[in-house]
């Protein structure tokens, strides 16, 4: 029977950045999962690696280090990147402030401020009712969710990474990983559970308080082949949720006016995210509701919601949706994410914000790099593209 470094359990995005930091040090490296495919969060999503909103410091030193994985991995591992770049819209004057204190600080580096008129100018899709200017980001990527994570997987086992799906770990005890295709051997252990609170360590999990948040998803019908976003787009509800813009003191004023003129979004934990696809189809949401765990039920007055803001935003020809989903992952109050060490070689790893593919690379070579020291050994090199930042 093989014998590894590491055993890493769980092979959404989170997992299989641990695995990528590991077999770039020249690890051997098994990843252990439950299902026989991606059925998670990981795939639920827009595909959208965001950097531009997020917590100043940590939180968006991960996105830029995760962006640049990105960047190497993508072309190696044949995953299209379908837009690169996030236009947030702004639709009033106060809107308009937060992008100008966001400009401002460090995190706005390389981001620039259209006014109205360039805004409208540059991006023809946009409606020009109430839009006060735009900012544009060149540090986004989107891929597609559901085909990135089998494709990141394909290259792995290529790097040389062992994948046991429809395995089942029951017990954690390097070197002994127990499982239900019997003990498999690894000198270390990183479990990345998603919102997954019984199986492994919960007395550990239960410490944080997590909870699970549940979001509404839809695509809308393939658009017209004239009508193409230039990038990831959102608008003035995203800039009183995402920290990097809700932290910001100019944020109060919007967050006041939102409250008074989108409260059902606002109740709903409603913020827009619009993304299109390779097909001109457009992924659009999305909603936040909490519990534990949440019901499995997509209310109709929520998408509504969603739709008509992005129908505030958006000139979009062909609005027919077709197809609808929710996604679940673990959420924390009070942290964005956490790296638990229930044993000196075994690490719990959740991502608790949804940021999973903004951050999770970054991530992983953190906790590569604290379990099998600073400095990589036998590193293997990946290919690196130009970027446009």
């Amino acid at each position: 029977m093989s014998h590894y470094d590491l055993a890493v359990v769980g092979a959404g995005i989170v997992g299989l950045a641990h695995a990528l930091a590991a077999v770039k040090r020249g690890k051997r490296v098994v990843v252990i999962d439950r299902d026989a495919r991606a059925v998670g969060a990981s795939i639920r999503n827009f595909g959208f690696v965001t950097v531009t909103g997020q917590q100043a410091g940590q939180a968006w030193e991960r996105a830029m280090r995760s962006r640049e994985i990105w960047d190497e991995v993508a072309p190696a591992a044949g995953i299209p990147v379908i837009h690169r770049g996030l236009a947030v819209v702004a639709r009033s004057p106060e809107a308009l402030a937060v992008l100008e204190a966001f400009l401002a600080t460090p995190m706005g580096k390389a981001c620039r401020l259209l006014s109205a008129e360039d805004a409208l100018q540059r991006y023809p899709v946009l409606r020009p009712e109430g839009v006060t200017g735009c900012l544009w980001s060149p540090h986004e990527r989107r891929v597609e969710s559901r085909d990135a994570i089998s494709q990141l997987t394909a290259y792995l086992v290529s790097l040389g990474v062992t994948v046991m799906p429809g395995t089942l770990v029951k017990a954690v005890e390097p070197p002994a990983v127990e499982t239900t295709a019997g003990v498999v051997r690894a000198d270390a252990c990183v479990i990345c559970p998603g919102d997954d609170f019984l199986s492994l360590f919960p007395e550990r999990i239960a410490a944080y308080g997590l909870r699970r948040s549940k979001l509404h998803m839809l695509r809308l019908a393939s658009q017209p082949a004239h009508w193409k976003l230039p990038g990831s787009v959102m608008s003035d509800l995203s800039l009183v949720r995402y920290l990097g813009y809700a932290e910001l003191p100019a944020a109060a004023a919007l967050r006041a006016r939102l409250e008074r003129e989108k409260p059902q979004a606002l109740a709903n934990g409603i913020h827009l995210i619009v993304v299109q696809s390779a097909d001109g189809s457009l992924v659009v949401g999305d909603s936040h509701h909490y519990d534990n765990p949440p019901d499995p039920f997509a209310s109709d007055a929520v998408d509504r919601i969603i739709l008509d803001c992005a129908h505030e935003v958006l000139d979009i020809p062909n609005p027919q949706v077709i197809e609808r989903w929710t996604g679940v992952y673990a959420s924390s109050a009070e942290r964005l994410a956490l790296v638990d060490s229930p044993r000196d070689a075994v690490r719990v790893v959740m991502v608790t914000s949804g940021t999973g593919a903004s951050t999770g690379f970054a991530i992983g070579e953190e906790v590569i790099a604290d379990l099998f020291g600073a400095h990589a050994e036998n590193a293997q090199a990946v290919t690196r593209t130009e970027t446009d930042c």
